[in-house]
């Protein structure tokens, strides 16, 4: 029975009331709209779902940090262009979690009563502006802001080991995570493969029946797994029908607003979805800083936190939301989530095939799962992360109205610090027998073997990273064994002449 009591006021009930999306395939390069078009675009796209005029009144304005262009203040440059002047105008930092942390808090901004309409927004241009850059076209949009600082990102929060060994980026972190998981739960590289496969194709499908999707087919797994020569290997395992695909074009927005504003502008109750609540938390920027890789503390934390929103099983979710930069995040937060290897991941196509415009990706994540449950999904869920699986937000969302107030203390840091173990000294240098921990293989874009990359316990249990010469097959065999993971080898180490560690198989 529910207590009447906890049940807020209306005033103070977040509900997101409109959504908007714009997808831009320009004939010509030039013709091609800019980001801060695509951000009003969507926006006004997102007060004509809501049919009702709300765009004058945001007082709270979220924009997702895009990378393809760069402005000075561009928060402010939209709000001008929208002729408002909101209290939180806010440009966010990079993070793929972003626009879920946006939404949540604008939705904690409505039950404080601090607002009552925010706006949450991002856009990406970027395969207009790699065009214009590769065919040297001038593009007839706002100057590009040169002395603003480019934002932080990889290799600014890495040790100089790993920036050496090219083991900064996401395509090459990822894959360490990925190779430590599933020796950890006995798949065989091929049982792990071939999972990474039949998960991939389901976001294909997705993306296939989403109009707003970049790639609109369906893959087959062994499209996916298979490399050729339009899907060449970047960095093992990972194929590029297997990684994000940041060359799109893309606006998406969403307005949220208090149920009572919501009533009284006359929008449909069919149109109504109520946020219920969420959880963040994070890791150390350096991954190397981390007590292992076949898990993540905060990604568990978040999920245990938002599954106990739904009674504590993760099957109650009827639409989720899987963020998918690379296969091993889906994987590890649907075993965290209980649920099955015949898992549905996405609402959305995912970043390879609906499009990975950066960190906004998860805006058109909950455009997809607005639609969901007003289509009749009773519960969906929301999980994006950001950095090399750094930083974790995920909401929970619902077409019933919620039975008490907003919870404003969402974070569950303590909580993923608390499983944390030891974290092993990192050594630059080191000699003698080592431990395979996890690893990559780098591959040039011919698909040759540019070396491979081992991260290594020691014997006195410190961590280090070493290199595999492309010359020398013997250990890159014991690497590549689709039958054996090489996670647990034993082999020497030994310093190379440009002071790099290097590992040969025993």
């Amino acid at each position: 029975m529910t207590d009447k009591s906890k049940i807020p006021p209306e005033d103070r009930i977040p509900v997101i009331v409109g959504i908007g999306e714009i997808v831009d395939r320009p004939k010509e390069i030039t013709e091609g709209l800019e980001p801060l078009d695509l951000l009003e675009h969507a926006l006004r796209r997102a007060e004509a779902d809501a049919g009702a005029t709300l765009l004058g009144e945001v007082q709270s304005l979220d924009v997702v940090n895009f990378l393809s262009w760069r402005y000075r203040d561009p928060e402010k440059l939209l709000a001008q262009r929208l002729g408002i002047s909101p209290a939180h105008c806010y440009y966010g930092p990079v993070g793929g979690e972003s626009p879920i942390r946006y939404i949540h808090e604008a939705a904690k901004r409505i039950a404080r009563g601090e607002c009552t309409v925010a706006a949450v927004c991002g856009a990406e241009a970027q395969s207009t502006a790699t065009k214009a850059e590769r065919t040297g076209a001038k593009l007839p949009w706002t100057p590009f802001a040169h002395d603003v600082e480019e934002p932080k990102r990889g290799a600014a929060f890495q040790k100089p080991l790993a920036v050496k060994l090219g083991v900064f980026r996401p395509v090459t972190v990822y894959p360490f995570y990925e190779a430590a998981s599933s020796a950890r739960w006995g798949q065989t590289p091929r049982e792990a493969m071939a999972e990474s496969g039949t998960l991939w194709s389901r976001y294909s499908e997705a993306a296939a029946q989403n109009p707003n999707a970049w790639l609109t087919r369906r893959y087959a797994p062994e499209e996916i797994t298979t490399p050729t020569a339009d899907n060449r290997l970047i960095a093992w395992p990972y194929n590029k029908l297997m990684v994000a695909n940041p060359s799109v074009n893309m606006g998406g927005a969403l307005l949220l607003t208090s149920l009572a504003k919501a009533r009284a502008a006359g929008i449909a109750e069919d149109k109504l979805v109520y946020p219920l609540g969420g959880a963040s938390a994070e890791e150390p920027r350096d991954y190397l800083l981390r007590d292992q890789f076949y898990e993540s503390h905060p990604q568990n934390a978040v999920l245990k936190a938002v599954t106990d929103l739904a009674g504590g099983d993760g099957n109650k979710f009827d639409a989720i939301e899987l963020y998918s930069c690379f296969p091993c995040v889906p994987k590890m937060a649907r075993r965290t989530l209980g649920l099955g290897a015949d898992v549905q991941p996405t609402v959305t196509g995912g970043l390879t095939f609906f499009g990975a415009p950066l960190n906004t990706y998860m805006t058109h994540a909950a455009c997809a799962m607005v639609r969901r449950v007003r289509d009749g999904a009773g519960l969906g869920l929301l999980y994006g992360q950001g950095g090399f699986v750094t930083k974790h937000h995920a909401l929970v969302v619902s077409k019933t109205p919620p039975r008490e107030a907003l919870a404003q203390e969402t974070s569950v840091q303590a909580e993923a610090d608390r499983n944390k173990r030891a974290v092993p000294e990192f050594v630059a240098e080191a000699r003698g027998k080592g431990k395979v921990e996890s690893f990559t293989v780098l591959y040039g874009r011919g698909g040759d073997v540019e070396h491979g990359v081992v991260m290594l316990r020691t014997e006195d249990d410190r961590r280090t990273l070493a290199r595999i010469a492309a010359s020398d097959s013997a250990t890159l065999a014991r690497l590549l064994d689709m039958d054996r993971t090489p996670v647990g080898s034993l082999g020497e180490i030994a310093m190379a002449g440009d002071g790099v560690p290097e590992w040969r198989v025993a």
